[in-house]
């Protein structure tokens, strides 16, 4: 319920706090004085599109802030989902800044629009005139039912059918549409693969073969670089380890009389292992190193082959061509395996399309009970409404396949006379005729959802004396339970019907026109009313009258 709304600097409204009270209440006020502008805030409020245009002119930005009760309406759930503080009380602001930034936030916590919208249609229902072309719409007709019928969870359960049933669709015809490609390709791939898997490529061999090439290329070189080194440190001639041996040995001798001789011999002596060391592999490599002609050649070739697949198949590795190939086994295999996937598939889709069918089976039937009920009740309040002859169905017509929310087309049948059959409500009923339809399914609806605030902005026009005061006693009875119901009017027998009273109006001040919303207490709604009722000029009848009306009211 909306307790608190604070507006500043929107439209013509430069700043204005009102209270509002649980039950029923009226708004009312001259044509154009900005009722349509309390209500462009409130829809602003609850994320409604945003427009700079909007702001008053000469300020940087406008607020709206609304003070909410939430308790007893079972919001707490989509708070948690959305990680958003619950209390029982709720506090939402919408700031618009004149570069045309817009920030929301939730009891302080910043949210986007989308969530706004989401929670703001949770807390308030708004009903403005163009809405009756709703009732047109079969998808709000279906709704309707939906409601009536208390179907949100099964609904709920459907549509996550519907979305798997989907995918699985979506799947199919991707795996089919790749099968068929791929099965052209076959003998291509066929080929690729045969080639790629006679070359019997390993892992890390390019780099092998590649070191030995060029061991193979410069074999004589190699080996003679090798004895060359080995001779020039172990020559018989000139031996150098044989001088570092002499050395060590020299250095040792005097060790007792001169106490760094040792350390020096030390280091010539690992010095000779070190080098001796070398010299023993290098004499040994050269004896390994050998000119192979014929390996050469089979190294040469198979380097070549690499080159030229990698070549062929633009990719930068043998590591490369190892993955494509598994990419052609695994594509041969998805052919060769493709129909039996695909037939899996299809029995996966015939299961889910049972499962789907059962809910929306079940969803069907609610939704036909609650069509009995509906016309029984809606039929009673448009009698009420002055609609002795009025025929209302709601008619089922199969759909092929399935939808987002079952398998149900509904059409609402009307007929305001006797004579006339009965048809589709959007080609027959009159704008009055429509107004009246749509607050009888908002009563009903009402009764059967837990909507915390719903406004109506003139939904009683078109219609004047005991007509009007029964629309009133209908959005009366509707403020009954949780629900707390404005609206705005122009009508006396309406605006008597409140339990509150709020009037919009304008006036001129030293910074220019603004609208003002003030609550109207016991005197000044006697002479709003019967302001409403004869005009500018107050007669004292028409003062009576609206003491009659507010008296009536209180019997």
């Amino acid at each position: 319920m909306l307790k608190h709304i604070t507006i500043r600097n929107f439209a013509l409204i430069e700043h204005v706090e009102i209270e509002l009270s649980a039950g029923f209440s009226v708004i009312t006020g001259e044509t154009g004085h900005g009722k349509s502008v309390f209500l462009g805030a409130v829809a602003m409020l609850l994320g409604q599109r945003s427009d700079v245009k909007a702001i008053r002119e000469g300020a940087d930005r406008c607020v709206i802030e609304g003070l909410f009760d939430l308790e007893g309406f079972g919001l707490e759930p989509l708070f948690e989902e959305n990680d958003i503080d619950y209390d029982r009380e709720c506090i939402i602001r919408r700031e618009l800044a004149a570069s045309g930034r817009s920030r929301a936030f939730i009891n302080d916590t910043p949210v986007n629009v989308s969530l706004l919208k989401e929670i703001g249609a949770r807390l308030i229902d708004i009903h403005s005139q163009h809405q009756n072309l709703l009732l047109g719409d079969r998808n709000y007709q279906l709704g309707v039912l939906d409601v009536l019928a208390g179907n949100r969870v099964l609904l709920g359960g459907y549509r996550e059918r519907y979305d798997k049933y989907l995918s699985l669709q979506r799947e199919l015809a991707e795996r089919r549409k790749a099968l068929e490609a791929a099965k052209r390709d076959e003998e291509w791939l066929r080929f690729q693969l045969d080639e790629l898997e006679a070359a019997s490529l390993k892992s890390g061999e390019l780099q092998e073969l590649e070191l030995e090439l060029q061991e193979l290329s410069h074999a004589e070189e190699i080996q003679a670089a090798l004895y060359g080194a080995y001779n020039a440190i172990d020559s018989d001639e000139r031996s150098m380890l044989q001088a570092l041996r002499e050395a060590s040995s020299a250095l040792s001798r005097i060790a007792a009389h001169y106490g760094a001789a040792q350390e020096l011999a030390d280091r010539l002596e690992s010095n000779y292992i070190e080098l001796k060391d070398c010299c023993d592999e290098m004499q040994q490599r050269a004896g390994r190193v050998q000119f192979a002609p014929a390996r050469l050649e089979f190294v040469e070739n198979r380097v070549a082959q690499i080159y030229s697949l990698m070549k062929k198949h633009r990719v930068e590795s043998a590591e490369d061509l190892i993955a494509l190939a598994a990419e052609y086994s695994a594509k041969l295999d998805s052919i060769a395996f493709g129909d039996d996937d695909i037939r899996e598939l299809e029995k996966r889709i015939k299961s889910a399309s049972e499962g789907l069918l059962q809910v929306a089976a079940e969803l069907t039937a609610n939704r036909k009970e609650s069509a009995a009920q509906l016309q029984e009740k809606i039929i009673a309040i448009l009698v009420n409404l002055g609609m002795p002859m009025i025929r209302f169905e709601v008619e089922f017509r199969p759909v092929d396949g399935f939808t987002p929310s079952g398998c149900d087309d509904v059409v609402f049948l009307f007929s305001a006379n006797s004579s006339s059959a009965p048809q589709p409500l959007c080609d027959v009923a009159s704008g009055g005729e429509m107004a009246r339809v749509m607050l009888a399914l908002k009563s009903l609806i009402a009764s059967s959802t837990k909507q915390p605030t719903l406004i109506f902005d003139e939904v009683d026009t078109g219609v004047s004396g005991i007509l009007a005061e029964r629309m009133g006693r209908i959005m009366q009875q509707m403020a009954c339970g949780f629900c707390q119901v404005l609206s705005i009017t122009h009508l006396p027998q309406v605006a008597a019907l409140g339990s509150n009273h709020y009037k919009v109006y304008k006036e001129e001040t030293d910074k220019g026109t603004v609208t003002n919303i003030i609550r109207l207490e016991q005197e000044d709604r006697v002479r709003e009313i019967a302001q409403m009722m004869s005009g500018e000029v107050l007669s004292e009848a028409a003062l009576d009258n609206a003491r009659g009306l507010l008296s009536k009211e209180c019997r």
